[in-house]
């Protein structure tokens, strides 16, 4: 007695043929509609289908009640006995030992009966990881006869045909077992109609997606509402999984009562890759370029493309953008190997150990080799390893090809990195893992990514350009030393902005005055780029103009915003119609004096600066409020503070205090507790100040300026006044002599009783009183003469024969440097001159 087995197509899981996991959807849990295991057992007719389980040496390790129907024995029988005893003949050749590596095999077989008899019994057969995680066998018959068909067949095929509106179709019974299929569904499953007959769903598929399915179609029985679902199937001799569109709807006789389910599903592959395709674009444009790195935005590529196109991607760089800031007209060399550094790598494998170059490095590509060839051809190549001109290439490279080989790698993709009509570099793909080749379609996204990224890149790449441009520009136009002086100690640093906006328009400045003093200056100006930039330089070199005519800070800031105001209108006037828009600018300007300690200050807008007392206690300086530079609307204030020796004063830009995630009033708060703490040094100080209040990359530059005041003491000054009587020029030059030998500066008496007589001569010749001569002895001598007139004096070249006009000529010739300052009653005319030490 022969009984017929059918068999159905094991939808086996396997790696995702597009290299990344579909996403499925999650079917209503069916038990709770059957509501336990048993019901549903009892629901389809457990018994109905022969069910035997082997492991690999083939002892059975399963046996149920449909078994011992088909061939009467037991479980207790047959469980750890051989299965090969039950063979009454041999299976063939091509049978059972010769499908070992397979994920399911079917045919027939003959079996002995407990009783002797000889059976012809179809079966099909899973090789499968139950939940012990030991390999096995899932050995299925079904006990349903093809012949006769009951009259149900019929009108479940009159139903189908007038109720399906898919071409693969299905037909099972209120069991939940086959009973027709068409051609199409045949073909789906790699299985003839005859093979699945009386075969569940969860059986022929033996997958998350047949038992995700037949919980769909318990559904269907229970509530007769119909269901639907997309299932992943690898068709039988293709490496690409088809995703499938399934519905599954109850089929209903005259009276409405459901006899059956019938599954339709339409074949939805190309649809759901273009679906893909076009979310793997959305999901590019969303994550390349939100940086301006050009390491970082390559990066960004591969970790987009990678696993969902490819295995391995990498994105390699001319060489020769690293030494010019326009790539090369001749992208290609004229003699010689195409020289790529690699930027970026990703791997679906950790470590990408199948990465011949490492990022950093410069790789040498001949003429004929895949990048070459792409690059010259202008467009992207697909390549299989065993194509002849790739085979070719790589039996010049040992080592490439060894890789290939011992990581499988079956198919490669090189894509030119082209943006605005400009070749960048090359991007790899590579597929070893996943089994299915790269295709047409696959080389067409590939191009659009790389296209997008490469826009991106270069976006990043001139950014990156401009930006060292600027920074170099911005140093250039800081001090590059701070000079040499004695009124207090400093320390500066400057931070670029680490984020998108580019290099700001921060600047300080420590200028040495007459009078033993100091400016100290910090600005910050609206804007960054290149055009921030030189404004600073423009404002920094107007300041430095300006303290040198000894301007008092409230009118010096008012000259500077005027001048901000003019450049303004310059900006708005550019050639060609462009503009380079408003110029704006805040700017905080001190002097300090350390023979009266007092000290100047007067902001335009600008934070105020901190003092930290000798005792340490850390205090903001209370200044009138001003508008920035370039308003002109109100006046700029000054005020004056006495700071006693060793006070600490700190000038800085808002990028110190002020960022997105902090409120300003706080970072005050902790820049005070900054300074307060005592440091080593100031420079040491600076660093924690900085460590304490930015992020790793600040979003604005940051100019911090700190000096600790100095105090001169009363010996190292001397003031004289001086009758307005020419007779009194003798005794202030003896009174000149006295007091450089008290200082022991007995080499510095000739110049200086020169110096000092001619300046007093012109006050008494030409001013007014009060006339005052004062003597500074620090690291230099400074010779002061103040007199009650405004009128600045002036060099002139005397005439031969002329008796006069030669005193101010020869202090400039015998001293280092000399100059006057306007005061409140009057003017100040100084000259300084070095002294060598004793």
């Amino acid at each position: 007695m022969e009984q017929p087995v059918t068999v159905g197509r094991a939808g086996h899981r396997a790696d995702r043929a597009r290299g990344a996991e579909p996403r499925v959807p999650q079917a209503p849990d069916a038990l709770d509609v059957a509501e336990t295991p048993e019901a549903l057992a009892e629901l389809v007719g457990e018994s109905l289908t022969a069910r035997v389980t082997l492991d690999e040496q083939g002892r059975v390790t399963g046996w149920n009640a449909g078994a011992e129907r088909l061939l009467g024995y037991s479980a207790r029988q047959m469980t750890g006995r051989p299965a090969d005893a039950l063979l009454a003949e041999p299976i063939p050749a091509r049978g059972l030992p010769a499908f070992a590596g397979l994920p399911r095999w079917n045919g027939e077989v003959r079996l002995r009966h407990h009783d002797g008899r000889k059976l012809t019994v179809r079966v099909l057969a899973h090789h499968r990881t139950p939940g012990t995680g030991a390999p096995a066998w899932l050995l299925l018959s079904a006990l349903t006869r093809r012949q006769p068909r009951p009259s149900l067949d019929d009108s479940l095929v009159s139903w189908s045909f007038t109720q399906s509106p898919c071409c693969a179709l299905a037909l099972y019974d209120s069991r939940l077992r086959l009973r027709r299929a068409n051609e199409e569904m045949q073909g789906a499953m790699g299985l003839t109609e005859e093979e699945m007959l009386g075969l569940r769903v969860s059986e022929i598929v033996d997958d998350e997606a047949g038992e995700r399915a037949e919980r769909s179609m318990v559904r269907v029985l229970r509530t007769g509402e119909p269901q639907y679902e997309e299932n992943y199937l690898r068709a039988p001799g293709e490496t690409g999984e088809h995703v499938w569109s399934v519905f599954e709807s109850a089929l209903r006789d005259a009276e409405g009562t459901i006899q059956g389910v019938c599954i339709s599903a339409h074949d939805m592959t190309e649809q759901f890759w273009a679906r893909r395709r076009l979310q793997l674009i959305a999901e590019a444009g969303r994550r390349i370029g939100g940086t301006l790195d050009v390491r970082r935005t390559a990066e960004e590529l591969t970790d987009v493309t990678v696993p969902a196109l490819a295995d391995f991607v990498s994105v390699d760089l001319l060489a020769a953008l690293d030494d010019v800031p326009e790539p090369p007209a001749r992208v290609l060399p004229a003699d010689g190997p195409l020289l790529l550094r690699r930027v970026a790598l990703r791997s679906v494998t950790p470590g990408a150990p199948e990465a011949v170059v490492a990022p950093g490095q410069v790789d040498a590509y001949p003429e004929g080799s895949a990048p070459y060839e792409s690059l010259r051809a202008g467009r992207p190549s697909l390549h299989e390893v065993t194509d002849p001109a790739f085979a070719a290439w790589l039996a010049h490279d040992p080592e490439r090809a060894a890789r290939i080989r011992a990581f499988g790698i079956h198919s490669v993709m090189t894509v030119p990195l082209t943006a605005r009509g400009t070749t960048l570099g090359v991007a790899w793909f590579v597929r070893y893992r996943n089994p299915e080749t790269f295709r047409h379609d696959d080389l067409l996204l590939a191009g659009e990514l790389v296209a997008r990224a490469a826009v991106s890149i270069d976006n990043a790449r001139r950014y990156t350009r401009e930006r060292a441009t600027a920074v170099t520009l911005q140093r250039s136009l800081l001090p590059q030393r701070l000079p040499r002086q004695a009124a207090v100690e400093v320390a500066s640093r400057y931070l670029p902005a680490g984020g998108h906006a580019g290099v700001g328009g921060d600047w300080f400045d420590v200028i040495p005055l007459s009078g033993a003093r100091v400016a100290l200056v910090v600005g910050d100006v609206v804007g960054h780029g290149l055009h921030a930039s030189a404004t600073m330089g423009r404002l920094r070199t107007a300041v430095r103009t300006l303290a040198d005519i000894d301007l008092p800070c409230d009118e010096l800031l008012t000259h500077l915003d005027d001048l901000v105001a003019r450049l303004s209108v310059e900006g708005e006037d550019g050639e060609d119609g462009e503009t380079s828009g408003d110029v704006g600018a805040t700017c905080l300007y001190a002097v300090y004096d350390p023979v009266s300690r007092r000290c100047c200050l007067a902001g335009a807008g600008h934070p105020m600066p901190a003092v930290v007392s000798p005792d340490g206690r850390a205090e903001l300086i209370e200044l009138p409020a001003a508008p920035p530079l370039g308003m002109g609307s109100l006046p700029h204030e000054a005020t004056e503070v006495v700071l006693p020796e060793g006070s600490l004063l700190a000038l800085y830009t808002n990028g110190l205090i002020e960022n997105r995630d902090r409120d300003p009033d706080a970072g005050v708060h902790r820049l005070r507790e900054a300074l307060a703490r005592p440091a080593p040094s100031l420079d040491a100080l600076c660093d924690r100040v900085l460590a304490d209040l930015l992020p790793q990359r600040p979003a604005d530059d940051v100019a911090l300026l700190v000096a600790r005041t100095r105090a001169l003491d009363a010996s190292q000054v001397a003031i004289w006044t001086v009758p307005d009587d020419p007779s009194a020029v003798a005794q202030t030059r003896k009174d000149v002599v006295a007091q450089l030998e008290r200082w022991g500066l007995s080499d510095a008496v000739f110049v200086t009783e020169l110096v000092a007589s001619e300046l007093v001569t012109n006050a008494i010749r030409h001013a007014q009183p009060p006339i005052q001569l004062r003597l500074i002895h620090d690291n230099t001598l400074i010779c002061e003469v103040s007199d009650g007139s405004n009128t600045a004096p002036h060099l002139r070249r005397a005439r031969t024969y002329d008796e006069g006009g030669r005193g101010l000529l020869l202090v400039a010739q015998l001293t280092e440097r000399w100059g006057t300052r306007q005061g409140a009653w009057g003017k100040t005319i100084w000259a300084e001159q070095t002294i060598s030490l004793q």
